[in-house]
């Protein structure tokens, strides 16, 4: 497996991804933390080294249009954007998403306004979690190039849109050793584009097709059902391309990451760049002779249900950690995904929901720390909760 080590930036290892998979067509609207991304990409079509057709357009909205009429017509398509950038495209994602068509975004999560920041949470993320695209979460450069890479695969295989998350400026923008395949092997991997990657590209003028046509009530509620009968099968799709990719990277990803949970009574779970700190702050309790321990999800969409009630089996307690509120007097939108999983479990541990890093707030191990002293005292019946979630983070 020919790879060489750069130092390189989330957006820098992104923009690689971008040039070795040689897109046919990129549709952007720049917008921070994403603009610098599509800067480094410009460069690389600039000098001619992607085949790429870059098109600037007038707003996210139309974007994801343009990606639309590309993907439908046969071309292999990326866009990216962050925050307002993805809320202004949410309606076209149904679009996107129901014409199964295999687009790539990268989503540098950004929070939403208001008040203004351009820093990262995910709320900007959880606008597309019913969309019906498939949505994978990275802790860092690294897993933000291999996901790449591999969401073009996914994509095409299960005929659904694919986001790849990355936090902004906290991964985008930080550098770090990125360990980058030779460029033959990525294009080998994905195969080589062209109309009929896709079953009805409207560019085969010898088999006509209809895209975006109108269903009366008789036929819209079988169309979703096969919408949905059809996301499920996602779920053996990312494991047969996560296990080819093994082959040419040495790296296996699969829906979730695992910590020190084989003994843990009392388990923290979150997603992207925070992982580490959470690792670290098991660590720690771990140095104390705590039984902690914590885990990743990687595949947020479809949710990996059954990995997370099997991983939650014989734990106690839960501390679910959200980079958004929900605003719904229950809790964030992981917290609720991970309290469905376990239900259906004959052991449920306590799980209580905490809101952190909200607009870029830096998380520290200490807090994490506090938070699982919370859950084990909830769970022994110390201390006592009037509601399912609180923030941690929050200044006296």
């Amino acid at each position: 497996m020919p790879t060489k080590v750069i130092a390189l930036t989330g957006n820098q290892a992104a923009a690689e991804a971008m040039r070795q998979i040689n897109f046919d067509v990129a549709a952007v609207y720049p917008i921070s933390p994403q603009t610098e991304l599509m800067g480094f990409f410009a460069e690389y079509v600039a000098n001619g080294e992607v085949d790429t057709d870059m098109v600037a357009v007038e707003g996210e909205h139309s974007a994801m249009a343009a990606c639309i009429g590309a993907a439908a017509a046969g071309a292999r398509v990326i866009t990216a954007s962050a925050g307002p950038g993805i809320a202004y495209m949410v309606e076209n994602l149904y679009i996107a998403s129901g014409m199964r068509l295999p687009i790539v975004l990268i989503d540098v999560n950004r929070a939403l306004s208001a008040p203004l920041s351009i820093h990262c949470d995910h709320a900007d993320s959880m606008l597309t979690r019913d969309s019906s695209w498939i949505s994978i979460f990275s802790e860092n450069a690294q897993e933000a190039y291999h996901n790449l890479i591999m969401s073009v695969k996914i994509a095409e295989k299960a005929m659904f849109p694919v986001i790849v998350n990355y936090d902004g400026y906290i991964v985008s923008h930080s550098i770090e050793n990125v360990e980058v395949l030779d460029d033959e092997t990525v294009r080998n991997f994905v195969g080589p584009s062209g109309i009929h990657r896709i079953p009805y590209p409207l560019l085969d003028v010898s088999k006509p097709v209809t895209y975006g046509a109108t269903a009366q009530p008789d036929y819209y509620t079988e169309c979703k059902y096969q919408q949905h009968v059809d996301f499920l099968k996602v779920y053996d799709i990312f494991r047969e391309v996560a296990q080819e990719f093994e082959s040419i990277s040495g790296k296996y990803y699969d829906f979730i990451e695992e910590y020190m949970t084989d003994d843990a009574e009392y388990i923290g779970i979150s997603m992207g760049s925070s992982f580490g700190t959470l690792k670290d702050a098991v660590n720690a309790l771990r140095a104390q002779g705590r039984k902690v321990g914590a885990i990743k999800i990687r595949l947020y969409r479809p949710f990996p249900v059954k990995e997370v009630a099997r991983a939650l089996s014989n734990a106690k307690g839960v501390a679910v950690f959200d980079r958004a509120d929900s605003f719904d007097g229950i809790g964030g939108p992981l917290f609720k995904d991970v309290a469905s999983a376990v239900f259906h479990n004959q052991n449920r541990p306590l799980i209580h929901n905490f809101i952190y890093g909200l607009g870029g707030r830096e998380i520290h191990e200490e807090e994490f720390m506090r938070a699982f002293d919370r859950v084990e005292r909830l769970e022994k019946g110390v201390e006592s909760r009037d509601y399912l979630v609180e923030y941690l983070q929050v200044r006296a």
